[in-house]
């Protein structure tokens, strides 16, 4: 291993970090697919997205000051048994709306629970690079978010609505494997500071910072939020937008994975990108870059077009999220990373909650491509809304 590396059983990181990304952008789109299966409205697709992050948005914090409370093991031994059962439901007892709406439900906190043991183990890291940290660890995200919509064009296959059994068979799989990953990650002990403090007792303590720093928080989790419900979004719109103009399952599987090898790409660069421009402005010109380009997505354009304009705003999305991260590990105190981190994911669930629905609106009135004009202009809102507290910020 390499000796920057942090010593917290990386290498299962990374395994449950690919596993558990690829189980979620499979089974993101084949919820999406059983809906329309099943006679579902298009505008009600905001409905089944907005079901996956429900109930995150209630929990995030509990379980996120579980984890720094040293209870890390059991809330992803947990959130990786209810991925795997909510796959089972998903598969053989979502014959109507509300079976599939509250599936999404059970689904939105497995994952929830495994992506907060994830990253308050690589907070609690400590190593002298976090950019490359999380680089390396959002990079391997996406790999997984390239692989899974290229297995769902594999299983689709040039049917407009594929067989979702299918799909969601290789959900389980990835579900199984993920199970695995959480048992090797379970063997390592989290890494804790030797001048470390126990975790506040209350959460105010816990949250207590500076009000610059804090106002650097609140915008850095603001973009966190915007980028993750487009990428999510794009999930299950890019295949509404290809039942609406015809596009085949492997195709909407091919550009989904085209935008998710251009966010692997960008996280290769991201640490020389950051020693380059600086954190705040790659943060915020990349999100504005990506802003545009989402927006251009409402146009009927050809496939070649639209493959270029995702492939452009993968390589701009990919860089919100780790850098994000970057900012909330290192302004957080020890024995809050957990909780902070959590406050992160709060965020991008309750905009996975609330967005959803007005973007489905959207989808009514105007198609699904109407979602993509709204994302672009909220993250271009989130982007000017961010450009005073994150310059201020220390690089």
């Amino acid at each position: 291993m390499h000796p920057n590396a942090p010593r917290i059983g990386f290498p299962s990181v990374l395994a449950h970090a690919f596993f558990l990304q690829g189980a979620v952008y499979l089974v993101r789109p084949a919820t999406s697919y059983r809906a329309l299966e099943l006679g579902v409205d298009p505008g009600l697709l905001g409905l089944v997205v907005a079901s996956f992050s429900i109930l995150p948005v209630f929990l995030a914090i509990t379980i996120g000051r579980a984890t720094d409370r040293g209870h890390e093991k059991q809330v992803l031994l947990l959130g990786a048994l209810l991925m795997l059962g909510s796959g089972a439901g998903l598969l053989f007892a979502s014959p109507s709306l509300p079976a599939l709406l509250g599936w999404n439900l059970i689904l939105g906190v497995g994952h929830l629970m495994s992506l907060i043991g994830e990253q308050s183990r690589l907070a609690s890291a400590q190593s002298r690079n976090m950019d490359k940290v999380f680089g390396f660890y959002t990079m391997v995200t996406a790999v997984a978010q390239a692989a899974a919509p290229l297995l769902l064009g594999f299983l689709g296959g040039a049917a407009v609505i594929p067989d979702t059994a299918v799909l969601l068979r290789a959900y389980l799989a990835s579900s199984l494997a993920l199970l695995v990953a959480t048992f090797f990650m379970m063997r390592h002990r989290r890494q804790v500071s030797a001048t470390r403090e126990p975790a506040p007792v209350k959460l105010r303590a816990a949250l207590a910072v500076e009000p610059a720093a804090r106002n650097t928080l609140i915008a850095s989790i603001g973009l966190s939020m915007m980028v993750l419900c487009t990428i999510d979004l794009m999930q299950v719109y890019l295949p509404a937008l290809g039942v609406e103009r015809g596009i085949s399952t492997q195709t909407i599987g091919m550009l989904l994975a085209l935008r998710a090898v251009a966010t692997v790409l960008s996280r290769l660069g991201m640490d020389f990108l950051v020693r380059s421009v600086g954190r705040a402005r790659l943060l915020l010109g990349s999100t504005g870059i990506s802003a545009v380009l989402v927006g251009l997505l409402v146009l009927e354009l050809p496939v070649p077009l639209m493959a270029a304009l995702l492939i452009g705003a993968g390589l701009g999305l990919g860089l919100g999220q780790p850098l994000s991260m970057t900012v909330v590990s290192t302004a957080a105190s020890d024995g809050t990373r957990g909780t902070w981190m959590s406050i992160r994911l709060l965020g991008n669930r309750l905009g996975q909650s609330v967005i959803p629905v007005g973007v489905g609106i959207f989808a009514t009135a105007l198609g699904a491509g109407g979602a993509f004009l709204v994302l672009g202009s909220a993250m271009a809102a989130a982007t000017l809304a961010g450009i005073r507290p994150l310059r201020s910020m220390k690089e």
